[in-house]
């Protein structure tokens, strides 16, 4: 088995999903780009390829489990093993006709964005375990918002949206103390307000800036933080 550390970040063909993919590629890791449109896939490898990262494409479409297993083997199949996972992947879901007011609430919309916020991240984590355990020092990262903080209550109101994020933290501490006993540490990452198409590219921050928290988390040494919320700033309350 080879050297060289491979990372997968889910969403890696767009916005902070490809600026971590990026980074990491820019610090030496190959970066397996998760990403379910074929052409956006295909051009992520190209545009990554062409500054210098080694990078290899794995269809995955994180709400289906045939495809979160296929990207799996591919994984194994290219690398072997896995060093590093970042559940990049995420929607905000319809807001349109009060589908995120509390009041009017679409549920078919937050069955839609939990589906890819939450349990996508657990089928993907899931299926890369094996692989991860196989890496002298895994780190998974959840690309999570404070948006889903309880205690900042940030942001615009959205009830599919926000409440997916504040799911995913509470799954990422009961992640990171099933693996307190191996060398998998697990933590929860902020990348604050990012111009992407997410945010209709409104925003104060970049996607490298955004993408910054999620490379510090992923290359934590041995003795780092375990199922915490982090962000530029250090701890993000629950």
């Amino acid at each position: 088995m080879n050297d060289t550390k491979t990372a997968l970040v889910t969403g890696a063909n767009k916005g902070i999903g490809f600026a971590i993919a990026e980074g990491l590629g820019a610090i030496g890791f190959t970066v397996a780009v998760g990403a379910r449109d074929e052409i956006r896939r295909k051009e992520a490898v190209e545009r990554l390829r062409a500054a210098g990262v080694d990078a290899f494409g794995v269809a995955l479409d994180v709400t289906s489990d045939d495809s979160v297993a296929a990207a799996a083997a591919t994984i194994e199949q290219t690398a072997g093993r896995l060093d590093v996972l970042v559940n990049n992947a995420g929607i905000s879901g319809r807001t349109d006709g009060g589908a995120q007011d509390p009041t009017t609430l679409d549920l078919d919309v937050v069955r839609t964005v939990l589906d890819t916020n939450v349990f996508g991240v657990v089928r993907v984590t899931n299926a890369m375990l094996p692989l991860l355990r196989r890496a002298t020092s895994p780190r998974i990262v959840n690309m999570s918002s404070n948006m889903g903080s309880l205690t900042l209550q940030t942001g615009p109101i959205m009830a599919a949206y926000a409440p997916s994020k504040s799911l995913l933290n509470s799954v990422t501490t009961q992640y990171a103390r099933r693996l307190a006993d191996t060398n998998i540490i697990v933590n929860a990452a902020c990348p604050g307000y990012v111009a992407t198409d997410f945010t209709g590219f409104n925003a104060p921050r970049t996607p490298e800036q955004g993408a910054a928290i999620a490379i510090r988390l992923a290359t934590l040494p041995d003795d780092g933080p375990r199922g915490g919320f982090f962000d530029d700033d250090g701890v993000v309350p629950w």
